[in-house]
């Protein structure tokens, strides 16, 4: 379990130095496809678990002044990040499909039918890396969403050993980052959902 930290750290200090460290990094965004516009309509903004340096802060960057909420997981260190992107302007879910399943699915629904934005990690919080949970894509078929992936690649950065291999990109170094707009089919049978869902993670994992 996580060692609880103070607010000052959470709400404060970190909140401070992702922002720090984003605003030094050298971005570079492919829209595929080419001059997708993501400021109008519902969305599903995805990225990796172990993106998240980048990944929170690219979403407010490119949805703006829209409303945009978080989906964050009740574990400890869930609590870490809610706090941070609070801090950040985010406004939450918190739960997963593991906990709370139906209030963050109920959450997502009103979110996604307002068309608003919601922002995920979806092979998040405890993996395996680099695989789409079944919930959120559920979600955005069922109500016509599309699916925005951002792959997020740092042209340096440390990586830590934990199971979703997490990096934290080098101050001023380049990310190069693909936004792919991905609509999701309805499917005729939950077979089919987990099917697409692994050839999606197969086509998005690139490491």
């Amino acid at each position: 379990m996580s060692r609880k930290l103070p607010s000052f750290i959470t709400r404060g200090v970190l909140p401070a130095a992702l922002d720090l460290l984003y605003r030094s990094l050298r971005l570079k965004l492919d829209f595929r496809p080419a001059q997708e516009n993501v400021s109008q309509g519902a969305a599903v903004f995805a990225f990796w678990h172990g993106k998240m340096a980048v990944g929170w802060l690219l979403a407010r960057t490119l949805f703006g002044m829209r409303p945009l909420k978080a989906v964050v997981s009740l574990s400890g260190d869930g609590t870490i990040l809610s706090d941070a992107l609070d801090a950040l302007g985010f406004s939450l879910i918190r739960g997963s499909s593991s906990s709370k399943g139906d209030q963050v699915r109920n959450g997502i629904e009103k979110c996604l039918l307002q068309g608003e934005a919601i922002a995920i990690t979806p092979d998040g919080p405890r993996g395996p890396q680099h695989r789409f949970k079944y919930g959120s894509v559920r979600i955005a078929s069922k109500l016509r969403t599309p699916l925005l992936f951002a792959d997020i690649r740092y042209g340096s950065a440390w990586r830590l050993k934990s199971w979703d291999r997490f990096e934290v990109p080098k101050p001023f170094s380049r990310v190069d980052v693909i936004l792919r707009r991905i609509e999701v089919p309805e499917f005729a049978t939950e077979d089919d959902l987990r099917s697409w869902c692994e050839s999606l993670s197969r086509e998005l994992d690139h490491e």
